[in-house]
């Protein structure tokens, strides 16, 4: 082992990972663990994948932690040159030619409690430029041992996650559970107004004002919501959402109306009563607007029409099997798309929402056929309530 890993291994607290916009995070547990949750933005090079990680944590809850160890140390030798290689690329850093299984096995050949001893976690009193900062499941010898590695290569910027990922879980409930509401502004309207249009309109025109709670989510809450997306588990929804809080408003917030779910992510407590007690903001459009925004959105790609017929079958269910079976689904493979959103819109969407909406009581409604007009009429008579 080098002179720099003997010393211990740095590591950096999540408040200061979180807190360093230009680290490069790198996410060493395996890739289902990754597809679940992970730090913001970053990026998943996984030291072991999904079977090898499942064998090793089977040897170690069987109470054999150094056959754990010795497992674990067999896998990462057959990836260690393939990860560091990544990881280079990812931090723009030239890691040179060196005998990297031979460096591994020189550290693991003490066994697990040697390791632990010479990878001591030592906490770093303040973060380097464009720190690469690697994290396991809790920090540790899965992230430390990669970081002591790539620090003897002369990585200097790579330091550890104190805690892992276990410890960014309670950081992002903390977040949740203590974010205090600035005054909030709410955008309703029937579906298809274009509602998620303006509030990133309303975005781009004044930033840092909004959250995006559809973003988060990978969904457009409604039951085609996740066509042509990526809807993200609970997790990493409230991941995402604690981020945006963390960066804060400037006064106010301005939000989409939501139901308490977002296609299957749940809104945590404190920003559902920030949104159910908000200043509702009506937007309006025409029928033949609301058809061109949702035809606009969920045909995008032609790819999306084979999950938007799987998605229709289902609403022809819940309409009346008898009276709606085919229907749908055959308007769009007919290519008579207008014809089946105005039917989704006035016999399914519309009902529903109007229901739904029916204590609302909005302070102002605003035009929003031209999404760029309609944000600055808000931003405008929101700064006049200032």
């Amino acid at each position: 082992m080098s002179r720099q890993t003997s010393t211990g291994v740095p590591v950096a607290s999540v408040a200061q990972a979180l807190g360093a916009r230009d680290a490069v995070a790198i996410d060493l547990r395996a890739p289902v663990e990754h597809a679940r949750d992970r730090l913001p933005g970053a990026v998943s090079l996984p030291l072991f994948d999904d079977d090898q990680r499942a064998l090793i944590g089977t040897l170690y809850s069987r109470g054999s932690p150094e056959e754990a160890f010795a497992e674990g140390a067999r896998s990462a030798r057959g990836r260690v040159g393939s990860l560091v290689a990544e990881i280079a690329r990812h931090a723009g850093w030239e890691a040179g030619a060196t005998d990297l299984e031979g460096r591994l096995e020189a550290m693991t050949a003490g066994g697990i409690q040697a390791m632990e001893r010479e990878l001591e976690a030592r906490p770093v009193g303040e973060l380097p430029p464009r720190p690469v900062v690697l994290y396991c499941w809790r920090g540790g010898l899965r992230s430390r041992s990669v970081v002591g590695l790539l620090r003897s290569l002369g990585l200097e910027r790579a330091v550890a996650l104190e805690g892992g990922y276990r410890a960014f879980r309670r950081a992002v409930i903390e977040a949740l559970e203590g974010w205090e509401a600035p005054p909030v502004y709410v955008l309703r309207g029937l579906t298809g107004v274009g509602k998620t249009l303006v509030l990133r309109e309303l975005e781009r025109q004044r930033p840092g004002w909004t959250l995006d709670l559809e973003a988060c989510a990978g969904h457009r809450s409604s039951l085609l919501g996740m066509v042509g997306l990526e809807p993200a588990p609970q997790k990493l929804f409230e991941s995402r959402l604690a981020d945006r809080l963390r960066r804060g408003f400037p006064g106010h917030a301005v939000f989409e109306g939501e139901s308490r779910k977002v296609g299957d992510a749940l809104i945590p407590t404190r920003v559902w009563e920030a949104l159910d007690g908000g200043c509702d903001l009506e937007l309006t459009a025409p029928l033949e607007r609301r058809v061109q925004v949702l035809m606009e959105d969920y045909l995008a790609h032609e790819t999306n029409r084979g999950e938007l017929g799987v998605q229709l079958a289902k609403v022809e269910r819940l309409m009346g099997p008898k009276k709606y079976a085919g229907v749908l689904t055959g308007l769009l493979e007919a290519g008579r798309e207008a014809e089946l959103v105005e039917i989704l819109l006035e016999r399914w969407y519309d009902p529903r929402y109007r229901h739904g909406e029916r204590d609302h009581r909005s302070a102002r409604s605003f035009d929003s056929s031209d999404p760029a007009r309609a944000a600055r009429e808000i931003a405008e008579w929101i700064e006049g309530r200032a």
